[in-house]
């Protein structure tokens, strides 16, 4: 470093990362700064700069004293010890600067002497006081997971028919009967812990009702009218619970209903597609509800905007990624036992790391934002203007999943093929699956329509 890099940094003062000290005599002192330093992202400390950025500087015999000291510091009093690096610039008066850097740990937790970890906030340091926070320094070396945390949920609290179906699909067997059978099946399934309680990712994938023990992993959703946040103002709102997929389809369906419908080429009377492709939402989705950050208590907030959409999660990127590195492909499993049992088609999960690719390969215009000091993560979708698109005319009131013209249209396509599926009827109206499966549902209440038979194998009964 030369001296005029030397006076940028000081110009720029204390942060985060830039720490200045005029002198230290204290070994015990300068330890926990180190361990700050380690536990965050790394930094600098300026010895011989005094804190209002003057540069009294340090004397041969000072830096001499100060490089065993540091060297002591880093050896024997943080635990585990650390690799620093000094280097000495010479100041104009004679007097020299050490420049002491620390790297970002790579053995996090860092303890001082005394036991105690120090995180960096802001120019300050702070002890770590909470479980949470011990856990996320944990959570960062890939030493724990967050979706291993256990619950209070038993095994009672499972969804037995979801589970089953699971089992039968995807490993071709029986649920067991036995209590036992079940918790040890669990437990060799990463699901449940030793003490036979679900852990995190069991009781988001498979339990009845999550939301009884965890309530605030939800999403919240909201459709406000023009571009700004409304304190009482909105047009839809609806908060989204039960295990991951369910919470995924709900929210699916929220967005794909607030959504304008083009004619894209199609007829006039046809029912149109949605402005942005479904794609686009199932994989910023699937990256909210997997890849957040299951140890901060806060639901994933959707926010539908006239100009935008916007999915904000909390937690921000781990490890070392960047918004660059995501566009790219990159990716850090936050999560892993979630990861491998959406992986096995709970959601429309593509490969680690392929999913915001895929989105902004359908749709450029996303802005990706890392608030790592409000420890969020925002995706933001941009909508282009009403007049600019070729809308399908709708009737005033009335939307194209919930009119009666979809509805015959969905009773005319069962006349025609009494064996269709919910997702070919979808494909059809340019519809979600779920929006079928609410009118599907509706035209059974009015007696219109029967099923006969299982959900496979089955058929359709179009009553007059």
């Amino acid at each position: 470093m030369k001296i005029k890099e030397l006076q940028t940094q000081i110009y720029l003062g204390e942060d985060s990362t830039r720490q200045f000290k005029a002198d230290v005599r204290n070994a015990a002192s300068l330890a926990s700064e180190m361990a700050a330093f380690a536990n965050s992202e790394g930094g600098t400390i300026y010895l011989g700069v005094a804190d209002d950025g003057g540069t009294p500087g340090l004397d041969k015999a000072d830096v001499a004293r100060i490089n065993q000291l540091i060297s002591n510091a880093a050896s024997h009093l943080v635990k585990s010890p650390l690799t620093v690096r000094t280097e000495n610039i010479g100041l104009e008066n004679s007097r020299i600067v050490i420049v002491l850097t620390v790297p970002k740990g790579l053995d996090k937790p860092y303890f001082d002497k005394n036991g105690v970890i120090w995180l960096k906030t802001g120019a300050d340091k702070r002890r770590v006081n909470s479980k949470e926070e011990l856990r996320r320094l944990f959570q960062i070396t890939g030493q724990f997971h967050a979706d291993e945390l256990p619950t209070r949920a038993g095994i009672d609290k499972l969804d037995k028919l979801r589970f089953r179906d699971f089992l039968r699909d995807v490993y071709q067997q029986a649920y067991p009967d036995d209590p036992e059978e079940l918790t040890r099946l669990l437990q060799n399934m990463n699901l449940a812990t030793d003490d036979g309680a679900l852990n995190l990712a069991g009781l988001l994938m498979f339990a009845e009702k999550p939301e009884l023990i965890k309530p605030q992993f939800v999403v919240k959703a909201i459709r406000y009218p023009g571009n700004e946040i409304h304190v009482t103002d909105y047009v839809d709102t609806e908060d989204f619970a039960g295990p991951l997929p369910k919470i995924f389809n709900d929210t699916l369906a929220f967005v794909m209903r607030n959504l304008h419908k083009i004619q894209a080429g199609r007829g006039v009377n046809a029912p149109g597609r949605p402005e942005i492709p479904e794609s686009v939402f199932e994989e910023l989705l699937v990256n909210a509800l997997v890849h957040r950050d299951y140890l901060v208590s806060a639901p994933v907030r959707l926010f539908v905007y006239d100009n935008r959409i916007e999915i904000i999660s909390p937690g921000h990127l781990p490890d070392n990624l960047t918004v660059e590195k995501i566009r790219t492909g990159n990716a850090s499993i936050r999560n892993p036992i979630l990861v491998s049992y959406v992986a096995k088609g709970l959601l429309p999960y593509h490969g680690l790391g392929s999913g915001i690719k895929r989105a902004l390969a359908a749709w450029p215009q996303i802005d990706l934002a890392d608030d790592r000091d409000g420890c969020l993560f925002t995706a933001t979708v941009h909508r282009k203007p009403a007049e600019e698109l070729k809308l399908v005319n709708i009737s005033s009131g009335s939307s194209p999943k919930s009119s009666p013209k979809t509805e015959e249209q969905i009773l005319e396509l069962m006349r025609k093929n009494v064996s269709i599926t919910t997702e070919e009827i979808g494909s059809a109206l340019g519809i979600t699956k779920r929006a079928v499966l609410k009118q599907v549902e509706k035209l059974k209440d009015q007696g219109r329509l029967k099923r006969i038979g299982p959900a496979r194998g089955g058929h359709w009964e179009v009553l007059s």
